[in-house]
């Protein structure tokens, strides 16, 4: 009967501790807070390492935790339908604390339509091992007019 109790009392201790670790940094869902925008303007010299251009507006950054590390997550927003070819190129940095990549798109090979927002929107990733995501406090994403980041 008390070892019953005692089971009981530990089992319930346990679980309401979860809350603390809910919070705390221990849990890999916090590694990563809000993402936050920023203006920017882009230089003509990052145009002469991949010649697609940026697209237009990076509406959104999410850094999703996953067993082997993070998946990038971000949504741009073009001027017009029809750009494809999405990818995130990571930007070489000396700073090992900070990941930044351009949001980079290929344009629509004739004319379109600039349409809805949402018929407009473009969602790209990337996964990033945990071994590079160590030392890591900021994951930046360009776009032609504007930036977001997330930080620890």
């Amino acid at each position: 009967m008390t070892r019953t109790i005692l089971a009981i009392l530990a089992i319930s201790l346990t679980v309401t501790a979860c809350g603390r670790i809910r919070d705390s940094r221990i849990n890999p869902f916090n590694w990563f807070g809000r993402d936050r925008a920023e203006q920017s303007v882009v230089a003509d010299e990052a145009l002469l390492r991949d010649p697609r251009p940026f697209v237009a507006e990076v509406l959104s950054l999410k850094v999703e935790p996953t067993p082997e590390g993070a998946i990038i997550r971000a949504v741009g927003l073009p001027g017009l339908q029809g750009y494809w070819n999405a990818e995130l190129l990571e930007v070489d940095r000396d700073d090992l604390s900070t990941l930044t990549y351009e949001f980079r798109v290929t344009p629509p090979p004739y004319q379109t339509r600039q349409s809805t927002q949402r018929s407009r929107e473009i969602f790209v990733g990337k996964a990033v091992s945990t071994t590079r995501l160590n030392k890591v406090r900021t994951i930046t994403v360009i776009g032609q007019t504007n930036r977001r980041a997330v930080r620890r």
